[in-house]
């Protein structure tokens, strides 16, 4: 028997997002969320529309990704997710499940996003890696690269490192770091929220930082500038991945019910 009153729920999710034409639904083409509220019909018989917490492009990934929807479903968090699973493909998983209250809103209350982008700095590519990371054959200076990211932080205007837009260009970056583990170089950010496009001009531009190409006063004044598209290289999006959402405290746990 199912509930008079729908209940909401929060999962956090995981894709391979090489396939897809980004995150959020489109007519005629596969994208995660129409691949996971297709899994949700079968699995309850309601048609569900779910919000998603982070709009990831096509061909970026997401280890973190968070959804919201509500449901008239009686099933425990955890059956939910194995059952999803059994109907999603298998370049998507459903991690965790919570209860949340009905007004949460995964894109909404959200406090800050984080992105890592993976690059591969070996003078050889990597068959295994190529879906997940960019490869870079000459030796990155990451020294140099987090020097650039320290004129990131902070409140900017980041139109050069996106598209023309009416919206607000304007972000609140509270991390932006370049760390290395043996040939694998990461930049990290994170920040209130992303525009489009931001973080792979961003790591385009540190590239270049990394290989002397350019300084990070020459990429303080491509920021300062504040033209749409300015920033170049856009890198590719198999290297990006979302890799976490952070809410307010007792809002979302992620740990699972």
């Amino acid at each position: 028997m199912g509930l008079e009153i729908p209940r909401r729920l929060a999962f956090i999710v995981e894709y391979d997002g090489t396939r897809y034409h980004g995150s959020q639904f489109q007519v005629g083409v596969p994208t995660v969320q129409g691949d996971i509220e297709s899994a949700l019909t079968k699995l309850t018989g309601e048609r569900i529309r779910i919000i998603l917490a982070g709009r990831t492009d096509a061909g970026v990934h997401a280890k973190g990704q968070v959804i919201s929807f509500s449901t008239f479903s009686t099933l425990p968090g955890q059956t939910l997710v194995r059952a999803l699973n059994f109907y999603l493909r298998p370049d998507i998983a459903v991690k965790y499940a919570n209860e949340v209250e009905n007004s949460f809103n995964a894109r909404r209350d959200a406090i800050s996003r984080e992105y890592r982008y993976h690059i591969l700095n070996s003078l050889t590519p990597s068959p295994l890696q190529q879906r997940y990371a960019y490869h870079v054959p000459a030796e990155l200076d990451t020294d140099a690269m987090n020097k650039a990211c320290r004129r990131l932080v902070g409140g900017h205007d980041y139109a050069s490192f996106t598209g023309p837009t009416e919206r607000s260009t304007v972000r609140d970056v509270y991390k932006a770091d370049v760390s290395r583990e043996a040939e694998m170089v990461f930049f990290d950010m994170v920040a209130n929220a992303f525009l489009p496009r931001q973080m792979r001009c961003i790591a385009g531009s540190l590239i270049r930082v990394g290989l002397g190409k350019l300084t990070a006063e020459e990429l303080e004044e491509i920021l300062q500038a504040k033209e749409p598209g300015l920033a170049a290289p856009v890198v590719p999006p198999h290297g990006l991945c979302l890799m976490k959402v952070n809410y307010p405290e007792n809002t979302f746990s992620g740990k699972g019910s």
